[in-house]
């Protein structure tokens, strides 16, 4: 694995600083919702069924919707798409947050919700990676500053939604969740893109057909989205329901916030080591790196005293980004710019499809084996799963290629 250091590139132009905002204000309005859904699901009586169904109803509708935003994207543009997509997460999660200020939303009624926020996501989804190259010169280096600020959001959004949650209610964190929409889609407004020329002449199951046979030509694209597959049932399906209910159970509320924030400054940190190397073969480089993940599910299982636990979160976090950015960066640069985001929206839904299965049977699960033992379960298959990245040849010898 050889990695050179990265060469200096003008980065900071005002489109990439709307876009930057844009992700960034966003990233952190998202990353309070686990935190004020779970707390919101125990505090109205619904438990780790609760969170799950929620949760799940969200990813269900995303992993299902998310095909039909690649191909809209490709066939208009996604900057209309994406504006769209804020106005109308701006609208659901405030009518959501007001619900829960005025009174006790039945369980139905925040899955409505979270189905309507999955499926704007859905639409907004498939532009964040084609607007990347026509936003920054360097790709790697946007991505990497990109998975920075998710790391930041990650860990801020927490924070200030266990702040919120113990000031006021699970209904502010969700108020601020719709003003934080609102910021993102004038940012898109205000972007001012290259021309970008669009085909509009096929049928919309022609553009489906079309980004099929793109995805599965790319054995290491494919690939990658099968190991995923296990890592979404077995790991991020079940480690927010499970690991809020562990982490709640020995340290308090906080502590869940607190572990979640680590991991968002481990996120950080993995996310400016990707900006300062290259690596020749992305993914293997990636591949190692996500041998901490593990390091998540392990302390959520064991649920050591308070630091431990969140510097094993963060130690997590630091894998988890590193990979991010070479799996981000090589989509971008390996796939044709006229079918990319069909192809991200292929490699999206396949990445998250199964994610929404684990955080459903989370519940059920919960109540028929120890909550420790589900959790060193999901610790085994993701290291399982970041050992099959490195054994894969056409993931691991995949050179990397010049934005």
């Amino acid at each position: 694995m050889t990695l050179t250091a990265q060469k200096p590139s003008r980065l900071w132009t005002p489109n990439f600083g709307l876009y930057f905002t844009a992700r960034v204000v966003s990233q952190v309005g998202d990353t309070m919702i686990p935190v004020a859904t779970a707390v919101a699901m125990f505090s109205l009586g619904y438990g780790v069924s609760g969170i799950g169904f929620a949760l799940g109803a969200w990813m269900g509708a995303f992993a299902l919707f998310v095909v039909f935003g690649g191909v809209l994207a490709d066939r208009f543009h996604p900057k209309p798409l994406m504006v769209g997509a804020d106005a109308a997460r701006f609208l659901a999660q405030g009518l959501l947050g007001l619900y829960l200020w005025l009174g006790h939303p039945p369980l139905w009624l925040m899955i409505v919700g979270a189905v309507i926020g999955g499926t704007a996501t859905a639409m907004f989804q498939p532009g964040t990676s084609s607007l990347v190259p026509q936003v920054a010169t360097d790709p790697q280096k946007a991505n990497g500053v990109l998975r920075v600020s998710e790391g930041f959001a990650t860990m801020a959004g927490p924070a200030i939604g266990g702040a919120l949650v113990a000031a006021t209610s699970a209904a502010g964190v969700f108020v601020l969740d719709a003003a934080t929409f609102a910021v993102s889609g004038l940012c898109m407004v205000a972007l001012r893109l290259p021309a970008y020329e669009v085909d509009r002449t096929d049928s919309t199951l022609t553009n489906l057909r079309t980004g099929w046979r793109e995805f599965r030509s790319r054995t290491w694209l494919w690939a990658v989205i099968l190991i995923w597959w296990v890592l979404g049932v077995f790991v991020w399906g079940p480690i927010t329901p499970l690991g809020a209910a562990s982490i709640i159970a020995e340290h308090g509320t906080a502590a869940f916030g607190y572990a979640e924030a680590a991991f968002g400054a481990g996120c950080a940190i993995g996310g400016l080591v990707a900006i300062r190397v290259r690596a020749a073969r992305p993914l293997y480089a990636g591949g190692v790196a996500m041998l901490l993940f593990p390091f998540m599910p392990l302390a959520a299982a064991l649920v050591p005293a308070l630091p431990l636990l969140m510097l094993g979160y963060a130690v997590s976090g630091i894998g988890w980004a590193f990979w991010g950015v070479q799996w981000s960066t090589t989509v971008q640069t390996q796939i044709p710019e006229d079918k990319l985001n069909r192809v991200a929206a292929y490699q999206v839904a396949g990445s998250i499809l199964a994610v929404p299965l684990g955080q459903v049977i989370a519940g059920p699960a919960s109540g028929a084996f120890d909550l420790h033992a589900l959790l060193l379960v999901a610790t085994a298959a993701a290291l399982c799963c970041a050992l099959a990245l490195l054994a894969i040849p056409a993931i691991r010898e995949l050179r990397r290629t010049p934005a």
